[in-house]
C-alpha cells in the first residue's frame, strides 16, 4: 500500500516575510504514532493466526477464519498506512507569484565572488594574514598595498616588518614604527583572529599614518610658536623702550649723581638693551615658522635649478677640500614646485651637511635627484659627516630641537614645512657606509 506525502501550500505577503523556520508541530501526531503502532500490531496478529490455521488445520475447514485474518491484515494495513503518512515530513510550497525564488546560478555566484575579491584588493589599507598553524608563522600579503608596502621602494627589510606583526595582540590597536627607503615611518595596526575549516588565522590591517602625524605636528607647532612670539614680543616691546628711557634720564641725573653709580647704571642699562634687542632677534627668526607664505608652484627644470645652486655652493666646499656634487637622472628632469622655497629647503640642507662634516678633512655632500615609483621626484641630500644618533632621529624635525651647542632648531623644522607646503614629505634615512640621507618626495 502506497501513500501520498501531504503537501502544504504556504502563501506569503511582502509585508508578512516568512522565514524557514521549523514548522508547528500538529496537534494530532500522537494519534497518527497510535494508529500506525496499531495497524504494525494487528498486521502481526493476523500474521500470527494465519499461519497457525494453515499448520494446525485443513486448509478447506478453515475458510471462515482465513476470511477474518484477511480482513485483520487490511485494517492493520490501513492503519498502519494511515499513520505513516501523518509521520512523514510535510513538503511546503511557496507560491511563485507571491515570493519568486533567488537566484543562486553558478554565474551570479561568480559574479559576487569577484567582486569580493576586487573590494580587498583596492582596499584603502594594508591587508596582511598570519597562518598560526604552521612555525614560524608565515606572514601573507592579501592586498595591493599590502604587496606595495614590502616591495622594493618601501620597507627596507620586510622580515622585521613581519616579525612586529607577529607580535601583535588580537583585538589591540597599536603603533609601530619600521624603516622604509623614505625613512622611519609610523603605521597603526589593528588585529582580529578568523577561524575557517578548523584552521585560525591572524587578519591585521595596516595603515600608515605617518605623512599624517607630521602634519598634524606641523599644524601644531605652527600654533604654539605663533603664541609664544606673540605674547614673548608684547613683553619685550615695553622692556626695551623703558630702557631706553631709563639711558635717557641717566643722561640729565649725570651731574647729581656720583660716578661710580653712574657706571653701574650705564652698565645695568646697557645690559638690558641689549639682552631685550637679541631676545628680539631670537624670537623673531622663530616666528618664520608661522609666517612661511603659501607656496605659488611653477614648472622648474631641474638641472638648471641644480646648476644655479653648484655655484653658489660648490666653491665653499671646495675651499674645505671636500666638494658638493649636483645629479639629476635624467638631465631632462622637470618639476612643479615654488622654486624659491624649494631652493631654500635645499639650502639648509646643504648647510646641515656643512656643520655636520665640520671635522672632516675631505668632507662630501651629494644631492641627487631622480624618478621613484609612482612618478614622483626623489632628491637625496648625502653627506660623509657621523650622521644622526638613533635616538635623536625621532625628534630632529620638532622645532627648537637641536643637537648641536649654538643650533637653533629651526633649520629642519623649516625644512620639513617648506616640502609639506609644496604637497610633499621629507624623510630621514641610514646609510650603510655612516653619514646622513635626507630624502625628499614632491
Amino acid at each position: 500500500m502506497t501513500s501520498e506525502m501531504p503537501t502544504e501550500i504556504l502563501q506569503t505577503s511582502p509585508t508578512s516575510p516568512v522565514s524557514p523556520a521549523s514548522p508547528t508541530p500538529d496537534p494530532r501526531y500522537r494519534y497518527r504514532k497510535l494508529f500506525c503502532i496499531s495497524g504494525v500490531l494487528i498486521l502481526m496478529l493476523a500474521a500470527g493466526a494465519t499461519a497457525y490455521i494453515l499448520t494446525a488445520t485443513q486448509l478447506a475447514q478453515t475458510a471462515r477464519l482465513l476470511a477474518l485474518s484477511g480482513l485483520l491484515a487490511l485494517i492493520g494495513s490501513w492503519l498502519f498506512g494511515f499513520g505513516l503518512a501523518g509521520l512523514l515530513p510535510r513538503q511546503i510550497h511557496v507560491l511563485a507569484d507571491v515570493a519568486p525564488a533567488l537566484p543562486h546560478t553558478s554565474s551570479t555566484l561568480q559574479e559576487n565572488l569577484s567582486t569580493l575579491e576586487n573590494s580587498l584588493e583596492h582596499a584603502p589599507i594594508a591587508l596582511f594574514s598570519i597562518d598560526t598553524t604552521s612555525t614560524p608563522y608565515p606572514v601573507q600579503a592579501m592586498n595591493g598595498n599590502a604587496r606595495r608596502l614590502i616591495a622594493p621602494g618601501r620597507a627596507v627589510q620586510p622580515e622585521q616588518l613581519f616579525d612586529l606583526l607577529r607580535t601583535q595582540v588580537v583585538g589591540k590597536r597599536s603603533m609601530i614604527l619600521f624603516e622604509t627607503e623614505q625613512g622611519l615611518e609610523r603605521a597603526l595596526l589593528a588585529t582580529s583572529s578568523l577561524t575557517t575549516h578548523g584552521n585560525t588565522r591572524l587578519m591585521i590591517a595596516l595603515m600608515p599614518v605617518e605623512s599624517e602625524l607630521q602634519s598634524e605636528a606641523q599644524q601644531a607647532w605652527q600654533k604654539l610658536v605663533h603664541v609664544l612670539t606673540h605674547e614673548i614680543m608684547n613683553s619685550l616691546t615695553p622692556v626695551a623702550s623703558l630702557s631706553r628711557t631709563a639711558h635717557d634720564l641717566l643722561e640729565d641725573l649725570k651731574p647729581s649723581l656720583p660716578t661710580d653709580s653712574i657706571k653701574d647704571l650705564t652698565m645695568a642699562l646697557d645690559a638690558i638693551s641689549r639682552r631685550a634687542h637679541g631676545l628680539a632677534e631670537f624670537v623673531g627668526s622663530y616666528r618664520s615658522l608661522s609666517n612661511v607664505p603659501a607656496a605659488h608652484p611653477e614648472r622648474i627644470h631641474l638641472a638648471t635649478l641644480f646648476k644655479r645652486l653648484s655655484t653658489l655652493i660648490s666653491p665653499a666646499w671646495a675651499q674645505r677640500g671636500g666638494r658638493a656634487e649636483f645629479i639629476t637622472e635624467p638631465a631632462s628632469l622637470e618639476l612643479m614646485i615654488d622654486p624659491a622655497q624649494f631652493e631654500q629647503a635645499l639650502i639648509n640642507l646643504i648647510k646641515n651637511a656643512e656643520e655636520a662634516t665640520s671635522k672632516k678633512a675631505s668632507p662630501e655632500v651629494v644631492i641627487r635627484a631622480k624618478l621613484s615609483r609612482g612618478g614622483r621626484l626623489r632628491v637625496e641630500v648625502t653627506d660623509n659627516g657621523p650622521g644622526v644618533p638613533e635616538e635623536f632621529i625621532p625628534h630632529i624635525f620638532t622645532p627648537f630641537f637641536s643637537t648641536k651647542e649654538k643650533g637653533s632648531g629651526i633649520g629642519l623644522a623649516m625644512v620639513q614645512q617648506l616640502i609639506q607646503g609644496n604637497g610633499g614629505t621629507i624623510r630621514y634615512a641610514h646609510v650603510v657606509q655612516g653619514g646622513a640621507r635626507f630624502i625628499l618626495t614632491v
